[in-house]
């Protein structure tokens, strides 16, 4: 069983390395090129699995041929996959991504949009065996649904607010803890006090808010603060709240608090930068 359930996106990530980005009608020579599975879910799971739990995803892959990038690195990360649509033929998510020399990135991805997803089908006893099940809000009915059975187990669902999404405040109502980015804004919300306060009313326990290196602001029960993100040498910030969310639920699935958690989460997401793309740090960074 696992320790640690992700539901959400997963996609082909063709990345490029440039030394700038292109402009209108230009052509640009990548350095290197990499092709690998990414999504917000994806990511967390695999960093969550490689720090020593056990993952499972849930999301879609199917059957069509370029599915199998995505099923060959979840096996070789020891992450078990719950597909909600393995009879999918077409092909799945691909994201472009390019990075600077600075690590900047752009991304163009059809996200979940283009992708059916059948009546959500929950295993009960996968989210009570779960110590935490972590949703990123793509495919958002199969988010829902699933944290909604977890809940009702009493298992901590942990929030990736990477965005404001369609069906995110009815999805509220089943999570325990809400890490968000800065890019995060309800409706009617335009200032980060205001983002708390709409995830308090929510009845969200644990907040934080993630702006890239300052500091992350957090609330914790009655008590709030922030946690200073570690100074690196940046080489590319790429999947780097995706680990983030992984390496949270990691610690926390090991009985250690909110922001002990998020602490060591912010350490790792760091570390991460020094390297290219989103696994190059796991050969500097052992299991533990």
């Amino acid at each position: 069983m696992p320790g640690v359930l992700f539901v959400g996106l997963s996609t082909i990530d063709v990345v490029y390395d440039v030394d700038e980005f292109p402009v209108a009608n230009t052509k640009v020579a990548a350095r290197s090129q990499s092709v690998l599975a990414g999504g917000p879910a994806t990511n967390a799971a695999i960093a969550c699995a490689h720090l020593g739990s056990n993952a499972a995803l849930v999301t879609v892959v199917g059957r069509n041929v370029l599915a199998s990038v995505i099923r060959e690195e979840l096996q070789k990360h020891l992450v078990q996959l719950i597909d909600l649509n393995p009879a999918f033929e077409d092909a799945p998510v691909i994201s472009s991504v390019t990075v600077d020399k600075a690590g900047n990135r752009n991304v163009i991805s059809a996200n979940a949009m283009r992708v059916p997803v059948p009546a959500a089908h929950v295993d009960p006893e996968l989210c009570r065996q779960a110590r935490i099940v972590m949703v990123d809000g793509h495919y958002m009915e199969a988010c829902q649904a699933w944290a909604a059975a977890a809940r009702t187990c009493g298992t901590p669902v942990v929030l990736d607010g990477g965005s404001w999404k369609d069906g995110t405040e009815a999805l509220l109502k089943s999570v325990h803890t809400a890490i968000c980015s800065a890019d995060f804004m309800p409706p009617g919300c335009s200032s980060r006090n205001e983002v708390i306060q709409f995830l308090k009313n929510c009845g969200v326990t644990n907040i934080a808010i993630t702006n890239g290196s300052a500091p992350i602001e957090f609330v914790f029960g009655k008590s709030s603060g922030s946690i200073r993100v570690p100074e690196v040498d940046v080489v590319d910030t790429m999947g780097a709240g995706d680990i983030l969310h992984g390496a949270y639920c990691h610690f926390a699935a090991m009985k250690r608090d909110f922001v002990d958690s998020l602490t060591q989460a912010a350490r790792i997401a760091s570390e991460s930068c020094r390297h290219a793309g989103t696994r190059e740090w796991m050969k500097h960074f052992a299991a533990s």
